[in-house]
Formats: structure tokens, C-alpha cells, sequence
């Protein structure tokens, strides 16, 4: 039965990856059998372990940090919005302040909110830059070659809707300062309507939002 317990551990941790065709009697098996079992198990433990993603082990691995008592709320309705001090940062709330101005001011707050939560997702995961600058400014330097569409594509980055930008702001603002994220189910990706990437094709879909369709990345 100890057996059996472990076994259903190992398949609940690995989300199913390693659930192994063993089937353990419940009358007391030779030691033979005991050992030849045990090993099957742990080779498939072991197997589960190579095969599981990095981001997925470190969700397992990451302790559970309550949310802040103090931590702001996404703030859906614009008159609410507007009604908010002006926003301000340094240099990571500059960066998330831009990067929602450019890819996501024509939606609705709600998918502003949900492209912060892309960017700020990808900050914690392994393999992404560890910052906000980072993950907006990661590509290869070339001409539509980089993550986000609008650092990459020739045109200069000019702000001239100066509403949009302090709305943007202060969704950058709330989402740094610790906002719950839980409308993309921890997405890493999004795409409009208007393109289909390939990886679209790969990756689960994880909702839609306004004209943003959002993925999570499996490794």
C-alpha cells in the first residue's frame, strides 16, 4: 500500500507524465517482486523528472507566497481609472508603461491588464530575462526578429495620445505593484486576431481577450 501511495504521488506532482502500467496486488507480493516493482517505479520517477519542463519545476519548487494584504486590485471600469492619481516609476514601470501603449491602448482595460500579465509572467520565468526591460527589449537586434512587435519594427516609438499613456500607466503601475494576475492562467504568449504564429499551433491557448488571443509556453 506504501507502494501504491507513492506511486499516486509521483502521477499527481508530474501532471500525469509519470504514471507508470504498474498494477500492485494487494496480497503480499515474493521480494522479487517488490524489487522488480520498486525499480520500474523509480525509473519512471526518474524518467518524469528528465521529462518534466523547467518552468513546471519550478513551479513545483517555488514556496507559496501569500498575496499582499495591501496589494491593488486590476481596475476594470475607465471612469475608475481616470479617477486615480497619476502613475509613476522608474525605469521597469517606464518600460511596462511603453510596451502597453504600443501593443495593447486601442483594448479594453481588461486586455491591458491581461498583456501586463504576459510580460510580468515572463519575468518569472527561467528562461527569460529576470526584468520587465528585459523581457520587452529581448530579441536579436534585427528587424522583426524580437519578442514584441514594436521594439523591432522600424518605425520611431512616439507617444502622441497622452491619455492612452497615463491610462497605460496606471495599469503598469497596479500590475508592478503586486496586483493578483488571473485572467490569462499564466500565459506567456498573445497574438491578434489579425496573425497566426506558428507557435500558436503548439502552445495550449489559455483564453481570449478583446483582439489578444493568450498561450502558455510548455518548456
Amino acid at each position: 500500500m506504501k507502494m501504491f501511495a507513492v506511486s499516486a504521488v509521483i502521477a499527481v506532482v508530474f501532471g500525469g507524465v509519470a504514471q507508470a502500467d504498474i498494477r500492485l496486488s494487494t496480497s503480499n507480493p515474493s521480494p522479487e517482486t517488490v524489487g522488480i516493482q520498486l525499480s520500474s517505479l523509480m525509473e519512471t520517477e526518474r524518467e518524469a523528472l528528465f521529462s518534466t519542463s523547467a518552468r513546471r519545476m519550478q513551479s513545483i519548487a517555488r514556496p507559496y507566497v501569500a498575496p499582499r494584504a495591501d496589494a491593488p486590485k486590476p481596475v476594470f471600469d475607465r471612469s475608475d481609472l481616470d479617477a486615480m492619481p497619476k502613475a509613476s516609476g522608474g525605469e521597469q514601470w517606464q518600460c511596462l508603461t511603453e510596451a502597453l501603449y504600443f501593443e495593447a491602448r486601442g483594448e479594453k482595460l481588461k486586455g491591458q491588464f491581461a498583456v501586463a500579465e504576459v510580460i510580468l509572467n515572463r519575468v518569472d520565468m527561467p528562461n527569460y530575462p529576470d526584468s520587465v526591460c528585459g523581457v520587452i527589449n529581448q530579441g536579436t537586434g534585427k528587424r522583426h526578429a524580437c519578442q514584441f512587435s514594436y521594439t523591432c519594427d522600424g518605425r520611431p516609438e512616439r507617444i502622441n495620445d497622452r491619455q492612452s499613456w497615463e491610462r497605460v500607466g496606471k495599469v503598469a503601475r497596479i500590475m508592478l505593484d503586486g496586483a493578483p494576475r488571473t485572467l490569462t492562467d499564466e500565459a506567456s504568449h498573445y497574438h491578434t486576431t489579425a496573425v497566426n504564429p506558428r507557435w500558436a499551433r503548439v502552445y495550449p491557448r489559455t483564453t481570449r481577450i478583446g483582439t489578444h488571443i493568450f498561450y502558455r509556453q510548455q518548456y
